[in-house]
């Protein structure tokens, strides 16, 4: 798939040559796509393919960017000449990261990514809510959907995380009424975590992990530097621009998938135990379906907001890193928040 002039390769089995100016892709010997080398900028590898040497030299030879991902995502390493413009971004970013003025625009957008899939949750499961609880939810969406109107207004970096921090309070305040079945296996007592205190928030922290490493390899692909973020606060070894792109992520793949395993009864009760620390944990059996069920998630597909394109959601985090990358350099004059329809 090409998409802002990246070419993702997540087919198993790919071979990738070049052909005269041409990027040429085989699956099992028979040709499935060709490109001119000078419509790319960059090729990802997201499943097990070969790389012919003389593209690889190609790639180095035009500053063209070879990143190799895990078929889960992980990232593991970049391929770039000597002419490439990591550098130069990585400039960009901390320019932006010590401009307040730069820095409070993309975390209102951060935010009202967020708000705007938080009340899309809660909107969706009014439609689908049990008798006597749909004006809890109605009520909290529509508080979502004020201090979505607010965010442009904000002056300060304090009141955009304070508003970040109300809507996560009036979205979890209705989280039981998300849970339709199950409900006694999975009791809600509001947002725990280090350590979660019961099933739910053990699912909840571990497919946020799941998220952030997703998220995480997203800003490795693009040379961005993850730790220096705009909306979370620089601390030494915490990755706040990560935390960043995850945030409009949260709601629409982690909780979307937790509701989603419980509802479905893909999930229940025996497969958590108290850990020595007092923490509810998963067992083997468990965690291996979360991880089932999140990779799949992760191929379902999804009309992207701002480039109005089908893609799977494995690639959502790496595009909107890549819609932030070039919003930095200064190609894109606005980085658009993540809200798709539906």
């Amino acid at each position: 798939m090409q998409l802002l002039n990246t070419l993702y390769v997540t087919t198993p089995d790919s071979a990738l040559h070049k052909e005269g100016e041409a990027l040429v892709l085989k699956v099992n010997h028979s040709k499935r796509l060709q490109v001119p080398l000078h419509h790319l900028q960059s090729i990802v590898v997201m499943a097990q393919a070969w790389v012919s040497p003389e593209l690889q030299r190609a790639c180095l030879e035009r500053d063209m960017t070879l990143v190799f991902l895990t078929e889960r995502g992980r990232f593991l390493g970049r391929l770039e000449g000597m002419g490439a413009n990591g550098g130069l971004l990585r400039r960009d970013q901390m320019r932006a990261h010590l401009d307040a003025g730069r820095s409070l625009a993309l975390a209102r957008s951060f935010v009202k990514g967020k708000l705007a899939n938080q009340r899309q949750i809660l909107q969706r499961a009014a439609r689908e809510s049990l008798p006597g609880e749909e004006h809890h939810l109605k009520e909290a969406a529509e508080r979502l959907r004020l201090l979505q109107r607010q965010v442009d207004s904000m002056e300060t970096m304090d009141q955009v995380r304070g508003c970040e921090g109300e809507g996560a309070a009036w979205y979890f305040d209705q989280f039981q009424f998300l849970v339709r079945q199950q409900r006694p296996a999975f009791p809600w007592r509001g947002r725990t975590r280090r350590p979660p205190l019961d099933p739910l928030n053990a699912l909840l922290s571990f497919c946020y992990a799941l998220l952030m490493g997703d998220c995480l390899s997203a800003c490795q692909c693009m040379g961005l530097d993850p730790t220096i973020g705009f909306l979370h606060a620089f601390r030494p070894g915490r990755p706040a621009l990560a935390l960043d792109l995850m945030e409009a992520f949260r709601p629409l793949v982690a909780d979307r998938l937790v509701l989603t395993l419980i509802n479905n009864q893909q999930v229940d009760s025996k497969g958590f135990r108290q850990s020595e620390s007092g923490g509810i944990e998963m067992d083997e059996d468990t965690r291996k379906r979360v991880i089932i069920t999140y990779q799949e998630r992760k191929a379902q597909t999804l009309r992207h907001p701002f480039l109005d394109q089908e893609i799977p959601w494995g690639l959502a985090p790496l595009l909107e890193a890549r819609l932030l990358a070039r919003h930095l350099r200064g190609d894109l004059e606005a980085f658009p928040p993540f809200h798709p329809r539906g």
